[in-house]
């Protein structure tokens, strides 16, 4: 198999299902199931999303419909599968809001193994929620994933910074 994963991560490594993050919220990996509590967090926080996110990966659309977020969601939990790429949402213990997501990708610019970002609803920005996230994420890496060099866009360098890196190739 000449893939990125094969190269990306251990054959035999099992990702994370639920993470707790404190008592009262939880990271799992996102399902197209989640279009329903993902929509309203995504489009809520739309322009600061796309303020982060546009230029790089052009999301989220303004005129993202349900369907379009379905489908990319079901992506997304199809690259969770095939251990492509990584994307947790962040969710209250009942599971009855989005909160954010925590993005863990192969490389795609020189000089990391990983590039990992993530973001909270508009609502938390700013709180403890958020800086428990803030806090909590680059340990959850450092102690469960078999990274060495992961790269965190937007908090070690800039999105433009990360930009301006020569691309991989693939």
């Amino acid at each position: 198999m000449d893939t990125t994963t094969s190269r990306w991560l251990p054959a035999d490594w099992a990702h994370p299902l639920r993470v707790p993050l404190g008592e009262h919220h939880h990271l799992r990996p996102i399902r197209a199931t989640d279009v329903d509590l993902d929509m309203p967090a995504v489009m809520g926080s739309r322009e600061r999303l796309w303020a982060t996110y546009g230029v790089a990966w052009g999301w989220p659309p303004a005129d993202m419909t349900h369907e379009e977020d379905r489908v990319d969601l079901a992506r997304h939990e199809a690259e969770i599968e095939a251990h492509e790429s990584f994307n947790y949402a962040l969710f209250d213990e009942a599971e009855t809001a989005l909160l954010g997501c925590v993005y863990i990708d192969p490389p795609e610019r020189v000089g990391a193994d990983a590039e990992i970002s993530w973001w909270v609803v508009d609502a938390l920005v700013g709180t403890p929620l958020e800086q428990q996230l803030d806090a909590f994420v680059p340990q959850w890496v450092a102690e469960d994933w078999p990274l060495s060099r992961p790269r965190y866009v937007g908090r070690d360098l800039t999105w433009d910074a990360w930009l301006a890196l020569p691309v991989l190739p693939r």
